[in-house]
């Protein structure tokens, strides 16, 4: 059975389920009610600066004595340029006004790679698991945190990749499969290396390395997670199931687009970020389509257009918002957090007993 294998014996929890760590929507609330129900809860830390950072650690301590993960961004830093940020701000301004703004704001970078602040609050906090997206940190970041006993995972979008962060000494990789929500964990290039589903990456991960291997995207309920378990894995991670759940961070525009999406609503954009992720597609994608290699580097273009998602969800319109979704959203429920978990944990073990596992 699947409760307590090798995975979760090396995270700490009762079964492999990891709620994924989805920056600027998941909460220590939700993070702990995952964890309290016997799986991984955790926290996109990526865009909190250190104050905040430190806040939601301290929250989510005081709400699980179980262990939870903080995730962080580990990209390039974007090389400034000018007058591609001017002419973004051009090729944006239609849009701004479409949703009732004037002027598109100045091009900044909104938030570091994992950096040393980020690594001394980690060292001081000491969450059980510290999950990378974009690759891995530096060779002294990564002894620090094995040091205090963390356990590191990081994603993988091909096998390079996972094999890569084998050599690297990371814990377990995270298998991203290209039916994914959010920002792709591509760090190798070329990017179109990474566009590989998820039903034939886990297998081929599970047979090129000797680590735990989580299956993620396209994962949505107990189905998804057995057949994740077939293939090899030995645990799931489940991000857009989540998003539905009062303990997001989504506002009621985001999640009536997530209720009314269907199996064909998204696609990849580098629009929003700079980097390609996969969202429900909407007008400002359609508009965006074929311009996406004008904007300047991420993450920059999240400062372009933060104020026109804004607007557009006070509006009540998602046209203009980044509705970050996996090609299983439809497959979402509106439960707490907890509940979710519990659902899931349920319909794996009656899907296991139904195929004798």
């Amino acid at each position: 059975m699947w409760k307590n294998n090798r995975l979760a014996k090396l995270l700490g929890i009762q079964y492999p389920l990891i709620q994924a760590p989805m920056a600027a929507a998941t909460t220590p609330e939700m993070a702990a009610a995952s964890t309290n129900a016997g799986g991984l809860g955790s926290l996109g830390a990526a865009m909190l600066n250190p104050e905040a950072l430190l806040a939601d650690c301290r929250a989510l301590r005081e709400r699980t004595n179980g262990s939870f993960n903080i995730n962080f961004f580990v990209h390039k830093e974007p090389v400034p340029d000018p007058a591609k940020d001017e002419a973004a701000r051009e090729l944006l301004t239609p849009m701004y006004k479409a949703v009732g703004l004037d002027d598109v704001p100045e091009a900044q970078v909104p938030f570091p790679s994992f950096d040393s602040e980020q690594l001394e609050i980690m060292l001081s906090e000491r969450p059980a698991v510290v999950s990378f997206h974009f690759g891995l940190p530096d060779a002294n970041a990564m002894q620090s945190l094995k040091e205090y006993g963390a356990v590191i995972l990081c994603s993988a979008t091909n096998v390079a990749e996972a094999k890569e962060l084998e050599a690297r000494g990371i814990d377990a990789v995270i298998a991203q499969g290209f039916e994914a929500g959010g920002h792709r964990g591509t760090f190798a290039e070329p990017y179109e290396a990474g566009q590989v589903g998820t039903m034939a990456l886990v297998p081929q991960i599970v047979d090129a390395i000797d680590l735990p291997v989580i299956a993620a995207g396209g994962i949505a309920d107990g189905r998804g997670i057995a057949a994740a378990l077939a293939l090899g894995a030995e645990g799931v991670q489940i991000g857009t199931a989540f998003l539905r759940c009062p303990e997001s961070l989504c506002n009621s525009v985001y999640r009536d687009a997530l209720t009314n999406a269907g199996d064909d609503a998204t696609r990849i954009t580098s629009a929003f970020s700079g980097r390609p992720a996969r969202g429900i597609e909407n007008r400002f994608m359609r508009e965006m389509a074929g311009s996406e290699d004008q904007l300047p580097d991420f993450p920059i273009p999240n400062t372009l257009t933060g104020a026109m998602r804004v607007a557009s969800a006070k509006t009540g319109t998602p046209e203009f918002m980044s509705l970050w979704s996996g090609q299983a959203g439809a497959l979402g429920r509106d439960m707490p957090t907890g509940e979710l978990m519990e659902t899931l944990i349920r319909e794996t073990n009656e899907v296991l007993a139904r195929l004798g596992g």
